[in-house]
């Protein structure tokens, strides 16, 4: 067999695995076409990786993946999967399908700055797609209004920081003024207490003990008699000298 034979050979062959594994494929795209009409997205999603698998290459079952993933809620890994056909080399209007639903998943984690951004790629290959420029308004203006919502959070931020060192300031004056008032009333506690000590002491002072009033009283018992005495001398004097004269 000559080398040009062996050649028609082997591209008849390579053709018939691809027509193969192609009329593969489309079973397994119809098959998950009718599972997603059913609303049981994953096994729509289990078909279509199948066709996949038989055609790597082919843009339906790599877009139909994302979509089966974001009906299913995985709206991160239907994002990662628009993402990678992106970097295929695809016509204009699959390109702009394949960004729109990009925009959609982001949307879907409010991921609004990102979901713009798909959004306008899409229209760059379609401008003219209502639907992709309402949803692109609508993330301008959640986008808006997260900010919004932002700034009104880092205000209420700074309020509640302020009341909460007000509240601090309060408090810390309170403890300074009951400390204040308890060593006050520690002080008068112990003034209280060195009166009591000393009120005894000031009293032995004021007053006189037993002993001491009886030497008093002697010592005037004392001063009253030699005064008598006194007296009596004198008159007796006084008597002499008048009866001197009468004679």
């Amino acid at each position: 067999m000559s080398s040009l034979r062996k050649y028609f050979v082997l591209f008849q062959l390579l053709v018939l695995i691809v027509s193969v594994n192609a009329q593969q494929a489309g079973k397994y795209i119809r098959e998950g076409n009718r599972n997603y009409d059913k609303k049981k997205f994953n096994e729509s999603e289990t078909s279509y990786r199948k066709a996949q698998e038989k055609n790597k290459e082919a843009f339906e079952p790599s877009f139909n993946i994302g979509d089966a993933l974001y009906k299913q809620g995985k709206y991160t890994e239907a994002a990662n999967q628009f993402e990678s056909i992106t970097e295929h080399k695809l016509k204009d209007m699959d390109l702009a399908n394949v960004y729109h639903n990009l925009g959609n998943s982001f949307l879907n984690e409010k991921k609004f700055k990102e979901s713009i951004d798909a959004y306008k790629n899409a229209l760059r290959k379609n401008p003219n797609d209502k639907e992709t420029k309402y949803n692109l308004s609508y993330a301008m203006k959640m986008l808006q209004q997260q900010q919004q919502n932002k700034d009104k959070n880092q205000d209420k931020n700074k309020d509640k920081n302020k009341d909460q060192k007000k509240d601090q300031n309060k408090d810390q004056d309170k403890k300074e003024q009951d400390k204040k008032d308890q060593e006050k009333k520690e002080q008068n506690k112990q003034d209280q207490k060195s009166q009591q000590q000393n009120q005894p002491q000031n009293q032995q002072k004021q007053g006189i003990s037993k002993e001491d009033a009886q030497r008093i009283l002697q010592s005037l018992q004392n001063d009253e008699k030699q005064l008598l005495e006194k007296v009596k001398r004198q008159q007796a004097v006084k008597s002499k000298k008048t009866t001197a004269k009468d004679w």
